[in-house]
């Protein structure tokens, strides 16, 4: 039995590129970057109008205002540069408009009075402000976005902006979930007593998604012939396998023998951690197919994907994962021979994880009340409240 720190390592090992695919703007969302992106002219392109108001011409910031500026008309958003006739004249301006030739301060209407065609600053100094400046946020050529980068909605606001209809992304690999089982039934069937509806390969399905990843779903009898022909066939399809339940030491959990048939290289099968200790990873030679082999229980099952496939995910992606940390709520006991997943909610005053109690592993409704899991790493000693401890985010 390894360590999680051991686990984790031999799973990145494995990180693996799937190349890359042009796609349009609009499903960019939630996407790896696969190039750097660069502004295409300054930005912003010309002298900006920040606020709704007059345009004027102060000259040094300690100048006095005039009593009065004629307006002599109106520079509108999108309408080319107006030029002012003087010092003494002002222009109408509005917000995203180009600052007319000759000026330099923008004064808002809220501080002005407009009386006879003419505006009354009912002020006494101003500095120059409200001037957006060229080039100020970002010079042309230069990079603004990183390859790697997870893009967001803020993101696609700044694609946009430099032109881009279309961006190189990372390609995702290709997953399917296989449920294992002969207590499993379909969601829509009405389960016998010694029967239950499939969950695990519904949750990971929806965790792939929310990485734009769709997942085929497959379930396979607890019968070896059975488990080495599909499996065979998924091997050779798919880029990835996640597999939930078969992996413990029972005697209908097939799965380390077929894989080993299989010709699947084991990396490791048991690591030193609750919940998920009997967690199987490896992977097939000749296909490059990755194999995560979860234990079945669904809280085991839900955060090895949470730490392990994510992790690897996003470094196969070029944008490795940085867990946040989260502080301790409450004095908790070690464990020298394991590392733990705590789970805990929230406290929505303070922040700090609090662990609260549940059913274990196999509670499938504790994770509806699990905000995320607290990493309690192996140690003889108490970890303590206000700690700071990494933390997995439930999806």
């Amino acid at each position: 039995m390894i360590t999680i720190n051991e686990a984790l390592q031999a799973v990145l090992d494995q990180r693996h590129a799937y190349g890359t695919e042009e796609i349009t703007l609009s499903k960019s969302i939630g996407r790896h970057l696969a190039e750097d992106i660069f502004t295409d002219r300054d930005a912003p392109p010309f002298d900006r109008v920040m606020m709704d108001g007059i345009a004027i011409q102060l000259g040094h910031i300690e100048n006095p205002f005039q009593s009065s500026y004629a307006i002599q008309g109106i520079q509108a958003a999108g309408a080319p540069k107006m030029e002012l006739l003087g010092p003494d004249h002002c222009l109408e301006v509005m917000t995203g408009a180009i600052l007319p030739a000759g000026a330099d301060t923008i004064i808002p209407y809220e501080e002005i009075e407009i009386k006879d065609g003419n505006a009354h600053i009912q002020l006494e100094k101003a500095a120059k402000r409200y001037v957006h400046y060229r080039g100020s946020d970002s010079m042309k050529g230069e990079k603004i976005i990183s390859k790697g980068k997870l893009l967001t909605a803020a993101d696609i606001g700044i694609l946009a902006t430099v032109g881009k209809t279309t961006v190189s992304v990372a390609k995702l690999p290709s997953v399917a979930i296989v449920s294992t089982g002969d207590e499993l039934v379909d969601v829509d069937q009405a389960p016998l007593p010694h029967q239950i509806r499939k969950s695990n390969v519904h949750s990971l399905c929806a965790a792939l998604a929310q990485q734009g990843i769709h997942g085929e779903m497959y379930h396979i009898n607890d019968d070896k012939e059975a488990l080495q022909k599909t499996l065979s066939k998924l091997i050779e399809e798919f880029d990835v396998l996640l597999l939930s339940g078969g992996v413990s030491k029972g005697k209908f959990d097939h799965i380390p023998a077929v894989l080993d048939d299989l010709g699947v290289k084991k990396l490791f099968h048991r690591v030193a951690q609750r919940p998920g200790k009997p967690f199987w990873f490896g992977h097939h030679d000749k296909q490059s197919t990755k194999i995560f082999a979860y234990p079945g229980n669904p809280v085991s099952t839900y955060v090895n994907h949470l730490f392990y496939f994510q992790q690897w995910l996003h470094a196969s992606l070029g944008n490795p994962i940085r867990l946040e940390v989260k502080a301790l709520g409450e004095k908790v006991p070690g464990n020298p021979n394991l590392s733990r997943f705590l789970s805990v909610r929230l406290d929505p005053q303070t922040g700090q994880a609090l662990p609260f109690n549940h059913n274990g592993s196999g509670d499938l409704f504790s994770l509806t009340e699990t905000d995320g899991f607290l990493l309690l790493p192996q140690r003889d000693g108490d970890f303590l409240a206000g700690e700071q401890l990494e933390f997995l985010h439930v999806l």
